[in-house]
C-alpha cells in the first residue's frame, strides 16, 4: 500500500484523539480527499470509538451499550478504516506493519503501510500491579464489554446470594471490592451500588444492608480532579450510603477470592474491580520515538513529537507542555504537562488536525493552549460533585451538570439524541434489572445440545 502521488496520513488509534482528529481532517482536507491527493487511514483493533465517561451509566443500565460507542466507518466515510493493530513501526522509512483480522485467519502475515504523516494516538491500557491473584480474579473497567460484563456479574451475584443457604458463599457474593479512587472507580462503584440497591427490592431474602461495597484508595483522597473539598464531600456521600471507603490503603492480595488489604482487613469476595490507573499503550515503546519517564511521547506545544518530523501525537499517549500553567521556578526544570484526560484530548485533537492540515498544505502550525475548565463526577442517580471554573457544586446540580456536559461532548447528533431519549424514558419508567450473562458465551447452550444430544426443554 504505497503511492508517490498521494499524501497518506496514518492515524494509529480510533479513540478520542484518533477519531476526532480524523473527523476534523476529513472536513479540513475535503477537496484534497475528493481529488485523491490525500488519503487518511485509521487503524484500531475495534470498529468503534468508546465514549468512556458513559461506561458507568452503561453498567448501571441507564444507557444502552450500543449508544456508548460510535462506529468509526459511519462517522469517517472519507477515511479508510482498518480493523487491526500496529505491531511494528519504522518511522525512518515511514512504514507501519499492521496485523489485521484477515491476516490472523489466513496466516499470510501482516500488512505493510507506507505513510507521509503519522498520528500516534493508541490511548492507554489498564495499569496493573504484581498483586497475587489479581490476574485471576480482577475485573477491569475500561471497555464497554467490561462494563456490561460487570453489570451482568453483579446481578448474577445477587442471584447466587438469593439461592444459597451457605453463609460464606452468600457473604462473598454480596461483597464488592473496587480498587482505585479516580473517576472510573468512584463512578462505577456509585452507579452499580445504586443499581444493586434498586434490584434487591425484587429479592425476597436480600436487604440493601446485606451488601458490602468497599472502595480501596492508596492515597489520602478520592477524585483529586474535583479538588479536596468536593473529594471530602464525595467520601461523606458514599459513606452515608454504607459504602466502606478506605483511603491510604492498598490491595496486597486477592488469592482464593479473598481480598487482603494493607490495613489488615480481609474480605472474601467474588467481585474485585481494578481501576487503579492507566499506562501508555505498549506500542509506544516499540516505535523508537522519544519517550518521557512515564512512557509517553515527548511532544512540543504544537503536538509534534519532539525532534521528529512528520510525527504527531496527543491525548494519553503524549506528554504535551501545558502553556497555561505557571512557569517552573527554576529555568532548568521542565514545564508542567497537560493532564491525560478526555477534556484535553478532545481539544488537542482539534489543534492537531489543524496543524496536520497546515503541514500538508505548507502553512504555519499553532501551539495548543487550554486552561483546564474543571471536572464533574457522578455519584449515582441524582448525585454528583463538580468543580468548574472555580465554582463548586454537589448533589443534584452537579449530577445535572455532569449529564449536560457529557451529552454535549458525545460525538454525533445521532448519539446525543439517542442518549437523551434513553434518559427521558428512564425518568418515566422503572429500571430494567436483568442479567444477560450468557452473552459472554453465546454458544454454550448449543454446545450443550450438540454434545449430549439433549435440548433444554425449559428454555
Amino acid at each position: 500500500m504505497s503511492s508517490n502521488d498521494v499524501t497518506r496520513i496514518l492515524v494509529v488509534g480510533g479513540g478520542y484523539v484518533g477519531m476526532y482528529t480524523a473527523l476534523r481532517l476529513q472536513r479540513k482536507l475535503k477537496q484534497e480527499l475528493h481529488r485523491g491527493t490525500v488519503e487518511i487511514i485509521v487503524v484500531d483493533p475495534e470498529p468503534y470509538m468508546t465514549y468512556q465517561p458513559f461506561l458507568p451509566e452503561a453498567a448501571a443500565g441507564s444507557i444502552s451499550p450500543r449508544h456508548v460507542v460510535v462506529p468509526l466507518r459511519r462517522v469517517l466515510p472519507r477515511c479508510k478504516v482498518v480493523i487491526g493493530e500496529v505491531t511494528a513501526l519504522d518511522h525512518g522509512d515511514r512504514r507501519a506493519t499492521i496485523t489485521t483480522l484477515a491476516a490472523e485467519e489466513t496466516g499470510n502475515g501482516a500488512v505493510e503501510v507506507e505513510y507521509d504523516e503519522l498520528v500516534l494516538a493508541p490511548g492507554s491500557v489498564s495499569r496493573t500491579l504484581p498483586v497475587p491473584g489479581l490476574a485471576d480474579v480482577g475485573i477491569g473497567f475500561k471497555t464497554v464489554e467490561e462494563a456490561i460484563g460487570l453489570r451482568n456479574h453483579v446481578l448474577a451475584q445477587l442471584d447466587i446470594a438469593s439461592s444459597t443457604r451457605d453463609p460464606a458463599v452468600r457473604d462473598a457474593a454480596l461483597t464488592f471490592v473496587f480498587v482505585g479512587g479516580g473517576y472510573a472507580g468512584v463512578e462505577a462503584l456509585a452507579e452499580l451500588e445504586d443499581m444493586a440497591r434498586y434490584a434487591v427490592r425484587y429479592y425476597h431474602n436480600i436487604q440493601p444492608e446485606d451488601m458490602k461495597w468497599i472502595l480501596v484508595e492508596a492515597t489520602d483522597r478520592i477524585l483529586p480532579e474535583v479538588g479536596p473539598d468536593m473529594g471530602r464531600y464525595a467520601v461523606r456521600e458514599l459513606r452515608a450510603r454504607n459504602i466502606d471507603v478506605r483511603m491510604e490503603t492498598r490491595l496486597e492480595s486477592c488469592e482464593k477470592r479473598v481480598a487482603r488489604l494493607s490495613d489488615g482487613s480481609r474480605f472474601p469476595t467474588r467481585t474485585l474491580v481494578w481501576t487503579a490507573g492507566v499506562k501508555p499503550h505498549p506500542i509506544l515503546a516499540a516505535t523508537g520515538l522519544p519517550l518521557n519517564a512515564h512512557g509517553r511521547l515527548r511532544c512540543t506545544p504544537a503536538l509534534r513529537v519532539d525532534g521528529v518530523e512528520h510525527a504527531w501525537s496527543a491525548g494519553d499517549a503524549a506528554a504535551v507542555p501545558d502553556l497555561t500553567a505557571a512557569p517552573p521556578a527554576k529555568p532548568d526544570e521542565p514545564r508542567a504537562l497537560c493532564a491525560p484526560n478526555a477534556q484535553h484530548a478532545v481539544r488537542q485533537s482539534k489543534v492537531l488536525a489543524e496543524n496536520i492540515a497546515a503541514a500538508v498544505r505548507g502553512g504555519p502550525v499553532q501551539d495548543y493552549a487550554h486552561t483546564y475548565a474543571g471536572s464533574v463526577a457522578s455519584l449515582g442517580l441524582h448525585k454528583g460533585v463538580a468543580h468548574v471554573y472555580g465554582r463548586k457544586l454537589k448533589g443534584y446540580p452537579a449530577w445535572f451538570m455532569h449529564r449536560a456536559y457529557h451529552l454535549s461532548r458525545v460525538p454525533t447528533f445521532n448519539r446525543k439524541a439517542r442518549v437523551l431519549a434513553e434518559w427521558t424514558l428512564a425518568g418515566l419508567f422503572k429500571r430494567e434489572i436483568v442479567s444477560l450473562g450468557s452473552l459472554e458465551n453465546p454458544r454454550a447452550e448449543f454446545e450443550l445440545a450438540a454434545g449430549t444430544g439433549r435440548h433444554n426443554e425449559a428454555s
